[in-house]
C-alpha cells in the first residue's frame, strides 16, 4: 500500500470481559478505496469495527486515523473526527421519522454544516427515503432501513464509512442494489471499510481484502487474488 493509509491497526487486541476476540490484528485502510474484511462468523470482524470506533477498549495495540493516535480517544470524538460506523442490525430509532433518523446523523459541528447538502446527497441516493421521509422507521422494509442506515452515516460527512454487515437479511436484488450505491460513493472519492457476509459481492467490489481466522489476520492481499486463491476460497470463505 503506497499511499499513506487513512487508518491502521497495529497489533489490535481486544474483547469481551474475560474473553479475548483479537489477537494481534493490524490492517490498513488506504484513502479513496473500498476494503473488505471478511471471514467466518465469530472470527473477530465486527469486534475489530466496535474497537475502532472506540465502543470498546482495547487492551493492547494502537489505532491511528489521519496520521493521528486514537486509540484512547472517546467514541464521540473519534466520530467528530469522520470516523463512521454503519452498525450491524442498523440500529435505527424505530419510533422517529425516516427524516428525524437522518438529522441524528448530522450531530458533529463539521455534519451539521454541510447539513442540508447532505440531506440532499442521500435523497438523491435514495429516492424511497425522500418519498417516506415523514414515516417511522419500524414502518419500512429491511431493505429500506439499510437505506435509512447508510443515509444516516453519509449524514455524519465521514472522512471513513464503516459497514458492518450491509447485507444482512435482504434479497438478493437489494443487496445488489445497495453494493452498487457503495461503488458509485467509492468513484466519488470516499473511503469505505467494509465487513461482509456476502464474500462474492464485497470481493468483487473492493479494492483490498483482509481475511481474519479466529481473532487473527489470516491473510491480505488485492481482492481479486484473495477471491481466486483456493485455499482461502475453501478453508476461511466457503466459496
Amino acid at each position: 500500500m503506497s499511499e499513506s493509509p487513512i487508518l491502521e491497526i497495529d497489533a489490535l487486541e481486544a474483547g469481551y470481559g474475560e474473553v479475548q476476540v483479537l489477537w494481534g490484528v493490524s490492517l490498513k485502510v488506504a484513502p479513496g478505496h473500498m476494503t473488505t474484511m471478511v471471514g467466518a462468523n465469530g472470527a473477530g470482524k465486527t469486534t475489530t469495527l466496535r474497537a475502532v470506533t472506540g465502543l470498546i477498549r482495547p487492551t493492547a495495540g494502537r489505532i491511528r486515523f489521519q496520521g493521528e493516535d486514537i486509540t484512547r480517544l472517546s467514541a464521540y470524538e473519534r466520530a467528530r473526527r469522520g470516523l463512521v460506523l454503519v452498525p450491524e442490525g442498523r440500529q435505527l430509532f424505530r419510533d422517529m421519522t425516516a427524516l428525524e433518523n437522518l438529522e441524528m446523523g448530522a450531530f458533529s459541528p463539521r455534519a451539521r454544516a454541510r447539513k442540508a447538502a447532505n440531506l440532499e446527497r442521500v435523497f438523491t441516493l435514495f429516492p424511497r427515503l425522500r418519498e417516506r421521509c415523514q414515516q417511522k422507521a419500524h414502518t419500512f422494509s429491511g431493505g429500506e432501513q439499510q437505506m435509512l442506515a447508510v443515509g444516516r452515516g453519509l449524514m455524519a460527512e465521514p472522512s471513513l464509512l464503516m459497514i458492518d454487515e450491509l447485507s444482512l437479511g435482504l434479497s438478493p436484488l437489494l443487496a445488489q442494489q445497495l453494493f452498487l450505491t457503495l461503488k458509485g460513493l467509492k468513484s466519488e472519492g470516499m473511503t469505505i471499510l467494509l465487513v461482509e457476509q456476502n464474500v462474492h459481492l464485497s470481493l468483487a467490489l473492493s479494492d483490498y481484502a483482509y481475511v481474519l481466522a479466529d481473532g487473527r489476520m489470516f491473510t491480505e492481499g488485492p481482492s481479486r487474488q484473495v477471491a481466486s486463491t483456493d485455499e482461502i476460497r475453501e478453508a476461511y470463505l466457503g466459496l
